[in-house]
């Protein structure tokens, strides 16, 4: 290789200087010390263009007419070249760059700074900029990987780093260099260079030698050395042919190697023995330029290969036939289209463009491009163009690299395409692994163990680890087939690895769960089909593969069934009977994936729940975990750490519910996440600094991240209970589906979350009431259960809001109705469960069936139920009204639901009766709460609610918790220690006792619907309640209203006794308290009396129930009979 070296001539002012050609070769760029850039025609040109760009220039890069250089104020800058117009500051430094280097299709620049930091920057969006921290000292280079996956760096702390550009991650690192505490007091520069074209290998200057490694197993291959180097190699340089690679040393030695051979083709020495600080090679391969650290610029002429190889490629081509062009060039479109036309392999073919000989256009491969669509005429041949390019990439299993336009045209004759631009699909992954390029990875950690991969130099094996011992001892597995996929359930280990040119690609099943002896099955796929994915189920595993297809084994390794998917798989995830599969539905455009999701249930009747919907992302992000909560509801987390869920009360949409990003402290730091859980709310994840994904060694340590809906306005008290109500009701979901599939569910956790559910609505709306947002306390009452909405009526009318208090009785009634139709429902349809039916939505309350038994109570306790309530009302309320026409109202409505005569002996848990003076609002159904056996939970609401409040509600309180409906205020008595427990469900064994004999009428009550109840338990009813002075007034006065009015019954007799007490004085309506009081000894011989007056017509008053009974259930309720009590109830 003989060439010729020009004499050297000055450049720039003393100091480090730097070179380049543009793409050209048409001109030769330098930049140094005095803070110029300057543009020669040639060697000779004494009048070179110059650019000042800052005081000093440390860096530049030249590509697609754009120029940046690394200054002295500690930015990056961007000109055009070659007019030199300032086109921006690229990105900023907190010291100064060091180097810049554009990658291979000119739309990016990596920057070295040192601050120890390295930058990739977007320079279409400066915007978009990636940060690379893991350095120790000064970044000496960087140096782009030509597929744009990776990118290596070199730094004063010792170590050469290759990165993951878009995980901005740590590949491997080499301890390489001797350790300088800055640029300017290293031994050499370090400048790393990858091969050009497929970027086989990486050229690293250690010392007097070139180490090569190669990419994606990064071990070292080949070493370039000469006898005659002396001294340390600064910078290297490959050929535009990849086959040669140049050298530069710190004693001025110029070294080119032949790199299949490993043999130096050529030696120069620099004519003064100065420092080499950077060489550029010709894109024709013609000539290497370099520089020197005092400013000089000099050029090595005549490296004869070019004509040669270039000869040699146009003879070949005019030899073969026309048609054969295609397959001539087939191999390299598809890194033609991502170098920016630029086929590596023909040095003279890069200057094709520019260069002025016309003959040179008769190079096929420049034509072939051509066609390709890389100039096109037409909007459709646009979109053609693009679709081709991106199709070409979604199949191809090594695409890495961004589909991106040809940048850099050849010739600019024609507009160049720039629409959107398709998206590089992800490759597929298996979720809860780290990336299969690594040599200690994790193949899975999921909830059930953790699966280790090891492949170095001593050992290639598998590690099992189980965080639950009992299900199965800790497992080595030696992995003698390379299997790079794996899954772990309670069952088995599933394994898979991908063919070779002998071998098919196999999938192994270790099924240690087996009760046999036999516990490994293996599978080999027929020939030409790989497996991209695979997971576990209950009794089943899946794989999906190369060829778009689904396989279901059985855990035994019975083949079942296959299904072909729409596009290619990215990744899935099987729990229980579930399998859920997400894959790409089409290609993507400007950063976004776009992917479909399938979710299947192998249950006896297999179905599909999710067929193909796409999968939402954030804004060009990409899926980075799928999986399932521990409860069986699937989830995912994308690339900008959003965790979204399934909402199956929601039409099967995705809620986002947690942001990890949220957390990080740093940009490059990260969330790995390993599991879900709903109940308690946990985001299992490891915390990753300055990573993606956590290394192996030391094991890392699990962290546990809340969950949160991004509802707005969070931090006021009403977004913090809005988001906790939301949150709750999403997190719950899986009970309904769980039973709904069929398996048993936790009725305690369920109805605590119920219970949490209604404690929030009753808290949104007493905030609600303070704001006097009437209208939204009747929106949260719409989403309350039966009984809390009778709360609420409560608390409204102590507010003295009445027309909120009468909104929310209608939506009461309403409530009761519908619960009255769907009991109906489900006691045609399950006749034999309909008194003891289980709750199943958080909606709704446990109600009991037995309109017909509790319509034949005794309609005599009835009666006197009415009167001392009335009477009760009329002694608390002085001063307010009630009307005649109410009062009739009220007494006509006659409970259908109410319990048996006996029943109050054991006291209901219920506090409606306990916490009021009177509920007005017990209207016909309302009555069905009192049977529920979830009672309780309301029980503890109302605790929260009015806990200040308590002992004078408990004062005020009656003594008989009544199932009916009916307006009937409840007669004083003193309070006993039931009483007072009853608001404390879990204060004592008493009131516990009592709510487990409650439910016993509930449970029995279809079974005794047909028998009239016994008149005792009436009688012991009777005898604990006081007499009340309307009462004693009544006694006394009835035969004068029967006298007067002889066509009465005794409903119209109440009424019209009740008109006239009102009409009483105060004073008197005391004094007739004051005398029932005194002959309150004398009760019980009364209400015997009484009763056996009653008891003859007992028979015919059941009758009569039952004949009223549709009328009953079809009676209208006036607004403003629900309303009448509260006139006496205004404390």
């Amino acid at each position: 290789m003989p060439c010729e070296r020009k004499p050297m001539r000055y450049g720039h002012s003393e100091g480090h200087t730097e070179v380049c050609f543009d793409d050209t070769g048409r001109f030769i760029v330098t930049c140094g010390n005095d803070g110029d850039v300057r543009i020669w025609e040639s060697l000779d040109d004494d009048d070179p263009k110059f650019i000042t760009v800052g005081e000093k220039a440390y860096s530049l890069a030249l590509k697609n007419g754009k120029l940046v250089t690394a200054s002295s104020n500690n930015t990056v800058q961007i000109h055009t070249f070659p007019d030199g117009d300032p086109d921006g500051i690229l990105t900023r430094f907190t010291t100064n760059a060091t180097h810049v280097a554009f990658n291979s299709i000119g739309s990016r620049v990596a920057a070295g700074s040192s601050d120890f930091m390295v930058k990739v920057v977007e320079v279409s969006d400066s915007s978009q900029q990636k940060t690379l921290r893991g350095h120790e000292a000064p970044v000496l280079s960087v140096a782009f990987d030509p597929k744009d996956d990776f990118l290596a760096s070199a730094s004063c702390d010792g170590s050469v780093v290759v990165w993951n550009i878009e995980e901005q991650t740590q590949v491997i690192s080499w301890p390489l260099l001797q350790k300088s505490n800055d640029v300017t007091n290293t031994k050499s520069l370090c400048r790393l260079a990858w091969q050009p074209g497929m970027g086989k290998f990486l050229a690293v200057p250690v010392e007097t030698k070139v180490h090569l490694y190669e990419r994606g197993s990064w071990g070292h291959v080949s070493t370039l050395s000469d006898d005659l180097l002396t001294q340390p190699i600064n910078v290297v340089s490959w050929s535009p042919c990849e086959r040669f690679l140049a050298a530069g040393c710190v004693g001025g030695l110029l070294t080119v190697w032949d790199v299949n051979s490993k043999l130096c083709v050529e030696r120069q020495k620099h004519e003064k023995g100065f420092t080499v600080c950077s060489l550029a090679w010709h894109p024709s391969g013609s000539q290497i330029a370099y520089t020197d650290t005092e400013g000089c610029l000099g050029l090595l002429d005549g490296l004869g290969t070019s004509t040669a190889d270039n000869n040699t490629t146009k003879q070949v081509a005019a030899k073969k036939p026309a048609k054969d062009y295609d397959d001539l060039f087939d191999d390299d479109d598809d890194r033609l289209m991502d170098e920016g036309l630029s086929d590596t392999k023909s040095p003279a073919k890069k200057a094709v463009g520019w260069d002025d000989d016309d003959d040179d256009f008769l190079v096929p491969a420049t034509g072939r491009v051509k066609n390709r669509g890389t100039f096109l005429d037409d909007e459709n041949s646009l979109d053609t163009g693009s679709l081709k390019l991106g199709q070409d990439k979604f199949w191809d299993d090594d695409a890495g690299s961004s589909v991106a336009p040809a940048a850099a045209p050849v010739a600019p004759l024609r507009p160049v395409y720039e629409g959107p631009v398709p998206t590089p699909p992800q490759k597929a992954f298996q979720p809860g692994s780290t990336p299969a390029h690594l040599t200690h990875r994790f193949m899975m950690w999921n909830s059930v163990g953790i699966v280790r991969g090891y492949n170095d130099e001593q050992d290639n094996a598998i590690d099992v680890e189980f965080h639950d011992t009992a299900v199965h001892h800790a497992m080595h597995l030696t992995n003698s087939l390379g299997h790079t996929v794996a899954d772990l359930s309670q069952e088995a280990v599933l394994l898979a690895c991908p063919s070779t040119e002998e071998l098919a690609s196999k999938l192994q099943c270790l099924h240690f769960s087996s009760w046999d002896t036999n516990k490994e099955w293996m599978v080999d796929l027929p020939k030409g089909e790989d497996v991209r994915a695979l997971c576990l189920g209950q009794g089943w595993a899946a794989i999906a593969t190369s060829t778009l297809m689904i396989r279901l084994f059985s855990i035994g390794g019975v083949q079942r069934e296959l299904f072909s998917l729409p596009g290619p798989v990215v990744c899935m995830a099987g729990h229980g009977e579930q399998l859920l599969i997400v894959y790409h539905r089409a290609t993507g455009f400007d950063g976004e994936q776009a992917l479909g999701v399938q979710l299947l249930q192998f249950s006896r009747k297999k179905r599909q729940l999710i067929s193909g919907e796409p999968l939402p992302l954030s804004q060009k992000s990409y899926l980075s975990w799928l999986g399932f909560t521990a409860e069986g509801t699937p989830c995912y987390v994308d690339s900008d750490g959003v965790v979204r869920m399934l909402n199956r009360s929601l039409g099967n949409t995705w809620t986002p519910v947690c942001n990890t990003r949220e957390t990080c402290k740093s940009k490059s730091d990260h969330y790995w996440v390993v599991g879900v859980h709903e109940n308690p709310q946990q985001l299992r994840c490891i915390p990753c600094k300055g990573s993606r994904y956590p290394p192996t060694l030391p094991r890392p340590a699990v962290a546990i991240l809340p969950f949160k809906l991004p509802l707005c306005q969070t931090t006021t008290e009403k977004g913090q209970m809005e988001e906790q109500f939301w949150r709750s009701v999403l997190f719950h979901n899986h009970y309904s589906f769980l039973s709904s599939s069929g398996y048993e569910i936790d009725e305690d956790a369920q109805n605590q979350s119920q219970k949490e559910q209604q404690e929030l609505l009753m808290k949104m709306f007493a905030l609600s009431c303070k704001l006097e947002r009437e209208f939204r306390c009747v929106e949260l009452a719409e989403m309350m259960t039966q009984n809390v909405v009778t709360l609420a009526i409560r608390y409204a009318s102590r507010s003295r809001r009445m027309a909120l208090a009468q909104r929310l009785s209608e939506i009461a009634l309403e409530k009761s109705n519908q619960m009255q139709e769907e009991e109906q429902e489900e006691q045609e349809e399950e006749p034999e469960y309909s008194s003891t039916r289980r709750s199943s939505g958080y909606g709704h309350t446990d109600v009991t069936a037995g309109g017909r038994y509790s319509r034949r109570q005794n309609r005599q306790e009835e009666q006197e139920d009415e009167e001392e309530r009335g009477e009760e009302l009329m002694e608390e309320e002085d001063g307010q009204e009630m009307e005649p026409e109410e009062a009739t109202e009220t007494k006509k409505r006659v409970n259908p639901f109410a319990k048996e005569a006996g029943s109050p002996i054991k006291p209901s848990p219920t506090p409606i009766g306990k916490m009021g003076r009177a509920n007005p609002f017990k209207v016909p159904g309302l009555g069905k709460m009192s049977a529920s056996s979830s009672q309780p939970r309301v029980t503890n609401i109302l605790d929260n609610m009015t806990s200040s409040k308590k002992s004078a509600q408990l004062s005020s309180s009656g003594g008989k918790p009544s199932k009916s409906p009916i307006l009937k205020p409840l007669a004083p008595k003193p309070k006993t220690k039931t009483q007072s427990t009853l608001l404390q469900m879990a204060a004592t064994k008493t009131s516990n006792k009592k709510a487990q004999e409650n439910t016993e009428p509930a449970a029995n009550l279809q079974k005794r619907s047909d028998t009239p109840p016994p008149a005792p338990p009436a009688d012991n009813s009777e005898n604990k309640r006081p007499k009340t002075g309307f009462q004693l007034w009544l006694e006394e006065n009835r035969k004068s209203i029967l006298a007067d009015n002889p066509d009465l019954e005794e409903t119209d007799v109440i009424k019209e006794a009740m008109g006239r007490f009102r009409t009483l004085s105060a004073e008197e309506r005391l004094s007739w308290t004051e005398r029932a009081k005194g002959q309150s000894g004398d009760a019980a011989d009364l209400k015997k009396r009484k009763r056996a007056e009653g008891g003859e017509g007992l028979e015919n008053e059941n009758e009569k129930a039952e004949a009223d009974e549709s009328s009953a259930k079809k009676m209208s309720l006036d607004p403003s009979s629900k309303l009448s009590a509260f006139a006496f109830n205004q404390n």
